[in-house]
This record gives structure tokens, sequence and C-alpha cells, in this order.
């Protein structure tokens, strides 16, 4: 086990942020950390850096820290299990409950209940791995493509970073992207792909109730925002405030909020969308840990709001140690 990263301050909460995990997005993990790490110290806390291993439950009962606030991506720290076990060890948290969690985890579940409660989604099929092999790979694709007209987005069920994602513009193509797909998940999602602009709204609440950020626009170098143009510097352009009308981006404000509270997520979250042309957001997925590095869209937001991260996660982790081990 490596030796917890420790950046002492004399004053402030002591908090254990958790980054890395065996997820396919561990990097990323790792980035976001120190990032949160270094803003939490900015903001006077006394802040342990970790990597969540056999040791980590163990050690959070042994130090019962004040805070522990998850940057951990994939299911290493985004589908409820990690998050259930904090609030069982009493320990206050920063982010949503581990049931909230899994139903934004579940892209299908998530997009389902957002749905539900008016916003605009995609066109889609979710297909079993187990149902894919059963009823034929030929017959099942063959009834996708007649149900869903034009351009296709394939997606794993689960997971971020665009992995696992892939843009059919070629029904030949299809095959080898639900290979891709369930690669990533036993679940894989054939949605209508909406053309449009790619926007990302990250809602934040430190007590007061969830506000939207300054929604940022997303432009890759290359036409799609896929996991290097996420993290790679050049690869994507980000405007912050959006280039899109004070109306467009309002209305995306408004869903991603009402997308927020529809899931049960609690104190940060960042909600993802296409804008199409006549100015309806289309609702992606959401994000209950979203990424946190140099690169990612969430500090992007709070920098064009007219504040610094170390404020915003300054108070997001006084909220938990407010709030306690409280679930609501």
């Amino acid at each position: 086990m490596e030796k917890p990263q420790i950046m002492s301050d004399s004053s402030g909460l002591y908090v254990v942020v958790l980054a890395g995990g065996i997820s396919h997005e561990r990097d990323v993990s790792l980035r976001s950390g120190r990032r949160v790490a270094d803003a939490l110290v900015d903001a006077g806390h006394r802040v342990v850096l970790r990597d969540p291993d056999a040791a980590l439950l163990p050690f959070l009962a042994d130090e019962q820290p004040d805070v522990v606030f998850p940057a951990l991506h994939g299911s290493s720290g985004e589908d409820g299990s990690l998050l259930d076990l904090l609030h069982a060890l009493g320990v206050p948290t920063v982010g949503s409950t581990g049931a909230a969690a899994r139903r934004a985890w579940s892209k299908p579940v998530a997009t389902s209940l957002v749905a539900g409660a008016g916003v605009s989604v995609p066109g889609s099929i979710v297909l079993s791995h187990e149902a894919f092999r059963e009823l034929g790979a030929a017959s099942v694709l063959r009834v996708v493509r007649n149900a869903l007209e034009g351009d296709l987005v394939v997606k794993p069920g689960s997971g971020g970073s665009a992995q696992g994602v892939t843009i059919v513009d070629d029904p030949n193509d299809l095959p080898r992207a639900m290979v891709e797909a369930f690669t990533y998940d036993d679940i894989a999602i054939v949605e209508r792909r909406i053309m449009g602009t790619e926007l990302a709204v990250a809602v934040v609440d430190t007590g007061d109730g969830p506000r939207a950020l300054t929604p940022v626009e997303i432009e890759p170098a290359h036409g799609v925002y896929s996991f290097q143009a996420r993290y790679n510097a050049g690869e994507t352009t980000f405007y912050a405030p959006s280039r899109l009308n004070d109306d467009i981006t309002s209305a995306a404000a408004d869903a991603a909020v009402l997308a927020h509270r529809t899931l049960g997520l609690r104190d940060l979250s960042r909600i993802d969308f296409i804008v199409d042309e006549a100015g309806t957001p289309w609702f992606l997925e959401a994000n209950v840990i979203p990424g946190l590095t140099e690169t990612s869209l969430v500090p992007l937001a709070i920098e064009a709001s007219g504040t610094e991260a170390s404020a915003v996660y300054g108070a997001l982790v006084r909220a938990a140690a407010d709030r306690g081990t409280q679930v609501d």
C-alpha cells in the first residue's frame, strides 16, 4: 500500500480525497483528485489524498476524518457501492447517496427517469449482451436499423469519459460498435444521433438548493468528443459562457437542475446535453462524480461563473460536514 499523501494546514476540516481506483478511468481520477486536494488546501483544509484499496475502510474507521471527498470516476466511485460503505461507516461524504448514484450510473434508468420528468431524450433501444447473442446479432441489428433512422450512437449502459462509445454513420460499422460497447458493459444502448452543439451544465448545491453554473459549450477539433478529446490539451475548444443564445442556455440550465432533482442527486453533478438546430436540449447523461482535471468541464464552469474551485469545493465539504451522514 502506498503511503497516503498528506497536505497539511493548521486550520479547517480534515478531508480525505479519494482518487485512483481500478476502473478504466483511473488516470483521470488521479488527476481530478490532485486538483481537488490542492484546491481544498488553498481553502484552508487539511487533506489526505488516498487511493481506494484494501486498507481504506480500516483507515477511515481509525482516522474518522471530518469529510470524505470522492474523486473516483467509473465504477470505483459512481456505481454507489463505495458511497453506501462510507455511509455505513458514518463518514460525512461530499456527493450523492449510493441510491442516487446507481440511478445515474445506469444510463437506461437515468434516461427513463429524466424523460418522465419532461426532458427531451433521444430515441433508443437498450440491448443486453445475452439477448444480443440468443436472438442472433444479424436479426437484432436489422430490427435496430429499421427502428432508428439516420446516424446512431452506440454506448455502454454505464461508464463515462466516452469510453466504448461509437458514432455509426455507416450501417456496416454497427456490429463492431456493439462489440466495443459490450467490452465495457453487459448492456449496450443504440441511440438516434442528435446533431447539434454539445453542452455541459454543472449543478452545485452547497445547502441552498441546486443551481446551474454557466453552461460550457464543447467543440472537438475532430468533430467527436472522444476520450482523447476530453483529456488531451488542444483537442477541444471550450466556450464558457457558451456561444448559444441566452434562451437556449437558460433552457439547458433549467433542464439540468430538473435532471439533478429527478435523479435525487446531491452536492455536485454534471448534466450533458446536445442542443439541436431548433434550440432543444437533449439529455445525454448525468455524472455524479464529474471530472475535475485541468481540462474538465466543471472547473471551467466554476471559473466562468465568477468564483474559484477552492471556494466551491470548500463550501461542499463544509456542507457535507454540517449534514453529517443523513441521507436526505
